[in-house]
């Protein structure tokens, strides 16, 4: 029986070529999300054995989606796909469940050999990031990602707010109310020490919550 894979990209071309490279090596595509809200709706209804999900996603970004999906189930193995190779976005994902990590500068034959990998229950790290990832560990073992200063919840507003949302829309798309939007808006600003929402923007541009 094939490995059956979900891919989350907001770009229609990326997953029309990951579909058609993953079909041709002889593993199932079960489904596409263009967004991380829809990747995890479509998970918790699918339960693809693999889901590869893009970081830089609208709405929900990958990470947070995989935060999402490890809560809801253990059994989906999770793969993100990226350009960012810097070792605190890889300590954060594994931090988070995700036990692939490929960049997309990489060669095909690198998602490919993940995909098995974490399918078979093991992990896998793009060659480009794995010696930066244990280089920095050796220098700092104590490291902790950024991400953990907010939580879920607050990431997900962060990322929204960045994205232009206003708090009556942050508050539809999260079933919150706006009041609650906003105290979340707040707390984040003040965990950060940011004030004003061109500094939320450009935080989240450098963690690789929106583009910039």
């Amino acid at each position: 029986m094939p490995i059956h894979v979900l891919i989350a990209d907001d770009h229609q071309m990326v997953r029309d070529g990951l579909k058609a490279l993953l079909e041709r090596d002889g593993f199932k595509v079960v489904s596409e999300a263009s967004d991380g809200y829809e990747a995890v709706r479509l998970t918790r209804t699918l339960c693809p054995d693999v889901a590869v999900l893009d970081l830089t996603m609208p709405l929900l970004n990958g990470l947070d989606a995989a935060r999402e999906i490890r809560r809801m189930s253990r059994d989906v193995a999770l793969i993100l796909l990226t350009m960012h190779a810097h070792p605190s976005y890889v300590f954060e994902s594994l931090q988070a469940g995700v036990r692939g990590y490929v960049l997309k500068t990489q060669t095909s034959s690198n998602l490919v050999q993940a995909i098995e990998d974490v399918f078979r229950g093991g992990c896998y790290l793009s060659p480009a990031v794995a010696r930066t990832v244990v280089e920095s560990c050796l220098m700092n073992p104590r490291s902790i990602a950024d991400g953990d200063l907010l939580s879920l919840r607050q990431r997900q507003v962060l990322q929204l707010v960045a994205e232009g949302k206003t708090s009556k829309e942050i508050a539809t798309l999260l079933q919150i109310t706006a009041k609650t939007a906003d105290s979340h808006r707040n707390n984040i600003m003040e965990k950060l020490d940011v004030h004003g929402t061109a500094g939320l923007v450009r935080y989240a541009i450098r963690r690789g919550l929106i583009q910039a």
